[in-house]
């Protein structure tokens, strides 16, 4: 049995953006089916780079021919794919409601397994495809930032330091980690060709206000004064950064999402 498709990925308005391993990403040159009272808006839009995009996975081409996504991202799919919870076990299911509690994301990750394709819902969001082996085999990820993974990959839920001024500081106490080799997909807010990428060695980041991304485990997550006292931080005008410290890589956005036209549409 095969499936053909025709005006997916090869349609006039499409454009593949970007392809790693099993994953591809498409992007709609414009939003076609408007109304006469949306066509001004969604003309605006493209030209501004405001698009949707949808993450596609060929799961024949993942070595473990399995992926894990965010609950409810998937929006149909073809051939041989058999979804599955990814829950092994009373103890796993506990281990991951736990963990979805704490680091804000779904806590069950459901699993697509076999050699057909799956299509995630679109976002207005651009999405990068990181591979974990570039991060010596761990990456922490903001929360929000997750859509997809190899299913091979181990998630964990990793603290961050001095709990109690991430809480000041508006941070949540957890964020989920990857471990292993194989490919995540992410959601940013600005595109690949804006994101600063730093590799620190016995070195200090410090950002003001979630800029971040991703970054490696090897490195110490905190929420600090950007002054020693409260009142030289009252004095400076700023108040509490985010500080990464010690030798690893961090990704992050030039610009706060709030300030990315087409951020707060993210599907």
């Amino acid at each position: 049995m095969t499936v053909r498709f025709f005006n997916f990925t090869d349609g006039q308005n499409v454009k593949l953006t970007a392809e790693r391993g099993g994953y591809s990403v498409i992007e709609y040159q414009s939003d076609m089916s408007v109304n006469p009272h949306e066509a001004q808006l969604a003309y605006f839009a493209s030209k501004m780079n405001v698009r949707r995009r949808q993450l596609v996975c060929h799961l024949d081409r993942f070595p473990s021919h399995c992926v894990s996504m965010q609950a409810g991202a998937m929006q149909w799919m073809s051939g041989d794919v058999q979804p599955r919870t990814g829950i092994r076990g009373a103890g796993d299911f506990a281990r991951k409601l736990v963990r979805g509690s704490v680091t804000g994301e779904s806590a069950i990750k459901p699993e697509y397994e076999g050699t057909g394709i799956v299509t995630l819902e679109p976002t207005y969001k651009f999405i990068l495809l990181e591979d974990v082996t570039d991060w010596n085999g761990g990456i922490i990820i903001e929360d929000g930032a997750y859509l997809s993974s190899d299913a091979s990959l181990t998630h964990r839920a990793e603290m961050i330091s001095r709990p109690s001024a991430a809480i000041a500081g508006g941070e949540g106490l957890f964020n989920l980690g990857l471990y292993g080799n194989g490919l995540v997909a992410l959601e940013s807010s600005v595109p690949r060709e804006e994101l600063i990428i730093a590799d620190l060695y016995d070195d200090v980041i410090k950002i003001d206000g979630s800029l971040a991304i991703a970054w490696s485990p090897t490195l110490q997550f905190t929420v600090e004064r950007t002054t020693k006292s409260l009142i030289g931080s009252a004095a400076s005008g700023e108040g509490l950064v985010n500080v990464y410290r010690g030798t690893g890589r961090i990704m992050f956005a030039p610009v706060a999402a709030g300030h990315v036209s087409g951020a707060s549409t993210g599907a």
